[in-house]
């Protein structure tokens, strides 16, 4: 595991065509320093893994804007024009994954299971040309397991050891990804000694980290601000 101070030393070796994991949920936990390292490192023909491809200017919009990204696989992408522009005209590969599959795909990456059957999808147009099987009178697709390999994760406190605590919403991906990405980079708010952490509220243990580097100034943007007329 690695301490890095600079974010294009963290990024390094990631080449055009890399798969990469990116943590968070909306714009909540997302690796937002790292996704704008992503930008100035300029690499493109990337296939991304994550909830949703952000807005039009912040996030993984910023990638998309670059056209910088060749595919997304993902289950939310509603909040972006630009992603719809570039799925109608082609420019755009999208596997739409269903929420719940999506995490599951990714956890089971993470534990090293390859696949694993799910009713989710079910007599939908995803099932289509798919294996399906019956257990105990139902009918379950198969799915197979997602690894990346770069996962770029958000946590609120980190060690120099890798291990990682992350802040209510944002533990919805980046757990998972941070174990099913190949070389793991964390970015953290606040960084400590080992032994600084209580064990018990750890959520990835250091084994599934490989670099992590302490980064400031987030902006922490709303994804859509619903207020009272």
């Amino acid at each position: 595991m690695s301490v890095y101070t600079s974010i294009e030393e963290a990024l390094s070796g990631i080449q055009d065509g890399a798969t990469i994991m990116v943590g968070g949920f909306g714009l909540v936990g997302i690796p937002e320093k790292l996704i704008l390292g992503l930008r100035d490192l300029g690499v493109k023909d990337l296939t991304i893994i994550s909830n949703n491809c952000g807005v039009d200017d912040w996030g993984l919009g910023v990638l998309l804007h670059n056209k910088q990204i060749k595919k997304m696989i993902s289950s939310y992408v509603g909040e972006n024009k630009e992603f719809e522009r570039q799925f109608l005209s082609g420019e755009l590969e999208v596997e739409l994954v269903p929420q719940g599959t999506l995490a599951e795909r990714i956890r089971a990456g993470g534990a090293g299971i390859p696949a694993f059957y799910t009713p989710a999808g079910v007599g939908t147009p995803l099932a289509e040309g798919r294996e399906v099987r019956v257990f105990n009178g139902k009918e379950y697709l198969l799915e197979t397991a997602l690894t990346a390999d770069f996962a770029l994760v958000k946590a609120q406190k980190g060690d120099t050891m890798g291990n990682l605590i992350y802040n209510k919403t944002a533990r919805n991906f980046n757990p998972m990804m941070a174990a099913a990405g190949k070389i793991t980079i964390a970015e953290v708010e606040e960084l400590v000694e080992p032994g600084e952490l209580d064990p018990d509220h750890i959520h990835t243990p250091s084994v599934y980290v490989q670099r992590i580097i302490q980064c400031t100034n987030y902006e922490k943007r709303i994804e859509r601000r619903t207020v009272r007329a």
